[in-house]
């Protein structure tokens, strides 16, 4: 793959007579274009060639003159961006949109808060067809994002873009009910932006066509052919036909996502709206490190959360349970805060970014599911409460500042055990922060640093609570709103799975106990209520019945406990005919009787102590036993 350096690139002298254009040329071969331009600054500002005359960036037109009229985009276009103040293109816009509007595929490489989302929105744009003009209602263009948020984000953009046309933009992704996509997709759409699962889950329905789908576009593409998302777009892709324009956007595109992206292209260009040995984050957003203790983040962040002329302020946290917790603790202090992350229903997430993007809280705490893409206007400061895991990843997370030249401060706490990791991501953005300064919420230079005011507490006065909170945002009827209390049921083989595994698993637990504690308590009542009010022996103790099955002796040779049973039940015992209930006491006349617990024990014990023989100690247990069996006999008559 071929590399054009900034000064060497050849719009800096035009094309020769008769030589191909820009896009022409970069349409032989995948090459690689890079600019000078400052992205803090407006694409009409002027470099420097090898010769060190000033020359203008490519596609630079007057600053009086739309940017975007310039380039070459539809005028319908250009006046709907005009309406809401978009005249001028950025670097990454100014560069891509010749090459794109010639229907080439490409890979754009911008800074974070850049306008990928225009760079390939306008193009998108330029050859889709209206309904007035023609549209059958079967989707002609296709953006796959990987989250929720970025796709609501990206859809809005696209439906400012297209307004005045009428170009009709759906969203398809997951958290929502299918009914109200499918009905949309049924009345007819001519862009669809989503999220790999739910296009998926649509197109094996057959409610989702993507046949005639002329431009795909992945944003965020190194996160959208990571190995987790590869198999489900390699499976849209395939859906889609071969002769398509293809664009990837993102802020970072490591080599191996280049290589891979190059599979699903035609001779793609790679397009880096800066230069290569240039800082990868954002000049205008200040960074700052520190090594905080666990126990004492709460306390730092409470500080940083009062420093002059903080905005709007996105938390990021690497679990969805410090998430939560953070947030709790965050508005337990007095901040207006609230959490997003992916264990939240929808409805809760849409909840918490409108309120956020409203001002009706200023502290949003996420996970890195709102770390790409999300453009939300006066983020002030971002802070990585937990240390990213890789650079990108920390790209991304601040990046959230700073955006379109705006000012912007990040924080990120380290913990003494993420040194190393810390010490790979400074490596890897050539940053400064080689020893990470140890730091408290009493800490001097954290004040001194972000300008905390003295005497700053853990705690936001009530005087400066005035923010409306979360509860002032309605949550939004999405047909699946929130976590469901109760999982739904289930048909077919899962039904019959999970009710082997849980009714087994319940019934195992909670059959046995209950019926070893009431089945026998309730055995026991019912036979004393079938066999009415039993007499009491001679001086016997009372014992409960047994639930079980009778009890058998297995020493001695004597009659076990339920053949004594089956001899009263059926009329027999000393009183009907001495010789069934004497022949086994005379047999057993050597040795003494054995019991393991029960009626006749102590009395047994006791004669024998007292010198008794071991008949006169058995006679006097079988006694008890004997005038028990008596009374059965007769309560039973």
């Amino acid at each position: 793959m071929a590399r054009r350096s900034a000064a060497a690139a050849p719009w800096r002298r035009g094309p020769a007579d008769g030589e191909p254009s820009l896009p022409a040329r970069a349409a032989t071969r995948g090459t690689t274009l890079t600019t000078t331009t400052d992205l803090a600054e407006t694409p009409d500002d002027a470099g420097t060639d090898d010769n060190g005359t000033e020359s203008t960036a490519p596609g630079s037109v007057d600053p009086a003159v739309n940017g975007f009229a310039a380039i070459g985009a539809r005028p319908e276009t250009v006046a709907a961006l005009a309406a809401v103040g978009i005249t001028t293109p950025f670097a990454i816009q100014t560069m891509t949109l010749p090459i794109a509007l010639a229907g080439q595929d490409l890979i754009g490489q911008a800074r974070t808060g850049t306008g990928k989302t225009l760079g390939f929105g306008v193009p998108m744009l330029q050859n889709i067809k209206n309904k007035a003009e023609g549209s059958n209602g079967v989707p002609q263009a296709l953006v796959v994002v990987p989250t929720r948020e970025l796709c609501v984000q990206v859809a809005s953009d696209l439906e400012i873009a297209g307004k005045t046309r009428g170009i009709r933009v759906q969203t398809i992704y997951g958290g929502r009910a299918f009914e109200p996509q499918v009905e949309s997709l049924k009345r007819g759409v001519e862009i669809v932006v989503g999220t790999p699962g739910r296009l998926l889950d649509l197109a094996r329905q057959g409610h989702l066509n993507l046949g005639q789908v002329e431009c795909l576009v992945l944003d965020e593409a190194d996160e959208m052919l990571d190995l987790g998302f590869l198999p489900d777009v390699e499976r849209i892709l395939e859906q889609t036909p071969s002769e398509r324009q293809t664009m990837l956007f993102s802020a970072t595109m490591p080599g191996p996502v280049v290589t891979m992206a190059r599979r699903f292209m035609r001779q793609p260009t790679h397009i880096r709206a800066e230069e290569a040995n240039e800082n990868r984050t954002v000049p205008d957003t200040q960074i700052f490190v520190y090594r905080a203790h666990a126990m004492d983040k709460g306390e730092v962040l409470a500080r940083i959360l009062q420093s002059e002329g903080r905005g709007l302020t996105m938390v990021f946290c690497r679990t969805k349970r410090t998430c939560d917790k953070v947030a709790a603790d965050m508005a337990d202090r007095g901040f207006a805060a609230a959490a997003v992350h992916g264990d939240l229903g929808q409805g809760a997430r849409e909840q918490a970014l409108r309120a956020f993007r409203s001002g009706k809280i200023d502290v949003l705490v996420a996970t890195d599911v709102a770390a790409r893409g999300i453009d939300v206007q006066d983020v002030t400061h971002v802070i990585n409460y937990q240390c990213p895991d890789d650079e990108r990843t920390f790209l991304h997370r601040i990046g959230r500042t700073g955006r379109a030249g705006a000012k912007g401060v990040a924080v990120t706490f380290v913990d003494w055990d993420d040194i190393p990791k810390w010490g790979l991501i400074n490596k890897a953005l050539d940053l400064s922060f080689v020893e990470v300064p140890e730091t408290y919420s009493s800490s001097a230079h954290l004040f001194a640093d972000l300008h905390i005011p003295a005497g700053t507490t853990g705690r936001l006065p009530r005087s400066a609570r005035v923010r409306e909170g979360l509860d002032a945002e309605v949550v939004e009827d999405l047909g699946e709103t929130g976590r469901r209390t109760k999982a739904p049921a289930r048909s077919g083989r899962d039904s019959g799975r999970d009710a082997g595994r849980d009714g087994g698993r319940d019934a195992g637990r909670d059959g046995g106990r209950d019926a070893g504690r009431d089945g026998g308590r309730d055995a026991g009542r019912h036979a004393r209520a079938d066999s009415g009010p039993q007499a009491p022996a001679d001086d016997a103790p009372q014992l409960p019945k047994r639930s079980g099955g009778p009890r058998r002796r297995t020493r001695g040779a004597g009659l076990a406990v339920g053949e004594a049973q089956d001899t009263a039940a059926t009329g027999g015992g000393p009183e009907a005919g001495g010789a069934q209930g004497e022949a086994p006491r005379g047999a057993d006349a050597g040795r003494p009787r054995r019991r393991r617990g029960g009626r006749g024990r102590g009395r047994g014990a006791g004669a024998e102590h007292a010198g008794g023989d071991s008949g006169s100690g058995d006679s006097g247990s079988g006694d008890g036993g004997s005038a028990e069996r008596g009374s059965g006999a007769s309560a039973a008559e």
